[in-house]
């Protein structure tokens, strides 16, 4: 624990006002979490009559004409951490490993997994996305999808967001080599009962897709999107998700337009085996309304995963 932190615990005990006690306590643990041992030590050395305090622990006006580190700057600087997290700070996730069976463009059976990563703020939330999909048999690639999405989101009050969205897409079997989108509107927390929250955003898009023939096309979208989640029990959760795009000129909700509308429709549910451990299954729906060449409209998956929490 930092000598500024201590000190402030020290100083707040030599008070003897059990509220400030807790207080300043209770900061500390936040901050420095790791410390929290450290912190109920000197906590319970203190409800001890007998035992002094150590000696650095001054009445906190002395501390502060000496320019300890009780003094309102010093305190300002020590609990920035807990005010200013770096970029890296608060991340937390869950990776997923299993097997799916598809039909549609590539009917096959395989391994599919996915890591979704999330940062909490204060008025910022950001979360990135990767997923892949692949099967080979006797030398030969039967199934190969890979989606990587970025989506930072800024809480403007208690129900409205603002949320930008980067993706990318790649899915040979369905006619192309990347799909890159990017997406920025409003949403609104339709739902927040606790056990069930449902989010709906729409905005403006722009979308490339580069076909496998080496043609290019380019199009100006919108997107539309919900996500719904329902805890039905402590260890039972139901899940939706669906966005879609329709693209002018050329993700259940759409990428919408008059040339090529694409959704996608993801259904789950989840068993809660330990804290962290999770079984999941979801059924994927993709509808593309203008596929490439020899391909389908619609592809379908089923997947069945296990769910680390981290």
């Amino acid at each position: 624990m930092p000598d500024p932190v201590r000190a402030m615990i020290e100083a707040a005990i030599a008070t003897g006002e059990p509220a400030t006690v807790d207080a300043v306590a209770g900061v500390a643990r936040a901050t420095y979490p790791d410390a929290a041992a450290e912190i109920d030590a000197m906590l319970a050395q203190s409800a001890q009559p007998d035992v002094a305090l150590p000696a650095q622990a001054a009445p906190p006006a002395e501390r502060v004409e000496a320019g300890a580190p009780d003094s309102p700057q010093l305190a300002d600087a020590a609990l920035a951490p807990a005010r200013r997290p770096g970029f890296f700070d608060n991340w937390g996730g869950r990776g997923e490993i299993g097997g799916f069976k598809a039909g549609g463009n590539s009917p096959a059976t395989g391994l599919t997994g996915q890591l979704n990563l999330r940062r909490q703020g204060t008025d910022w939330r950001h979360n990135l996305r990767l997923a892949a999909d692949y099967r080979r048999s006797r030398g030969r690639s039967e199934r190969e999808q890979f989606s990587a999405a970025y989506e930072p989101q800024y809480q403007i009050d208690d129900g409205f967001f603002a949320y930008a969205l980067a993706q990318f897409e790649r899915n040979r079997f369905q006619g192309f080599a990347g799909r890159y989108a990017v997406s920025g509107g409003l949403g609104y927390r339709v739902l927040n009962r606790g056990e069930a929250t449902l989010d709906v955003k729409a905005g403006p898009a722009w979308r490339r897709t580069e076909l496998l023939t080496g043609l290019a096309e380019n199009s100006i979208a919108g997107l539309i999107g919900f996500d719904f989640d329902w805890a039905i029990t402590d260890r039972l959760k139901l899940t939706q998700d669906a966005n879609a795009v329709a693209e002018a000129g050329g993700r259940a909700v759409a990428f919408i337009g008059s040339n090529n509308t694409t959704l996608q429709l993801v259904s789950g549910v989840e068993s809660k085996f330990s804290e962290r451990l999770t079984g999941r299954f979801s059924y994927t729906i993709e509808y593309d309304s203008s596929p490439a060449a020899n391909a389908v409209s619609t592809d379908t998956q089923s997947r069945f995963t296990l769910v680390y929490n981290f």
